[in-house]
């Protein structure tokens, strides 16, 4: 009787072990940020986080993602540009897979702003705002001011980002290591 209590117990701890499975850790890569609205690449897929000014609680981050079938960011990137040089009368509409966003164009200050409005869910009862960016800010969310957007249409891996630079900084410092070698002989 004990060996068939100590043979259930063993058989009873294993299986609380097996339900825990490690995950592959798949890399996300910032291709730019500003305050609290970031643009984010995992694989092909494209992630726009922002804190949501229209909840009462300021902690609430939303987002929406959207696949780079067609050049879909870069698309993106230009419809938005676009509406600080000629200010459309209404907001743009755009649906997504999951969700709607509407690119709400204003004034602030003299300067021509932007603002995600997100119908979650496509549903016109939950709605989340980001702050009102202006022109500087969007370049840097989308990388074009730190040279990040060529990440639109490569592989994101952080091998090839982290190899790239290691390789580059150790081609430049290698010439100049070897220069203190022979001075200090």
């Amino acid at each position: 009787m004990r060996k068939i209590i100590l043979l259930f117990t063993c058989m009873f701890g294993m299986s609380v072990f097996s339900q825990i499975k490690v995950l592959k850790n798949e890399s996300l890569v910032e291709i730019g940020k500003d305050n609290s609205v970031g643009l984010y690449k995992k694989e092909d897929k494209f992630t726009v986080n922002y804190q949501d000014l229209n909840t009462a609680n300021l902690n609430t981050f939303r987002s929406f993602s959207f696949q780079n079938l067609n050049g879909d960011v870069t698309g993106l990137y230009q419809l938005i540009t676009n509406g600080f040089i000629d200010t459309p009368d209404s907001n743009i509409v755009l649906e997504l897979p999951n969700d709607i966003i509407e690119l709400h164009y204003e004034k602030n200050f003299g300067q021509p702003t932007v603002q995600f409005i997100q119908y979650i869910n496509k549903n016109k009862k939950y709605v989340g705002k980001s702050q009102f960016l202006n022109k500087k800010q969007v370049d840097k969310i989308f990388g074009k001011s730190n040279g990040k957007s060529a990440l639109y249409d490569k592989p994101a891996t952080m091998n090839n980002i982290n190899g790239a630079k290691s390789s580059s900084t150790a081609s430049t410092a290698s010439p100049s290591s070897n220069k203190d070698k022979k001075s200090r002989k």
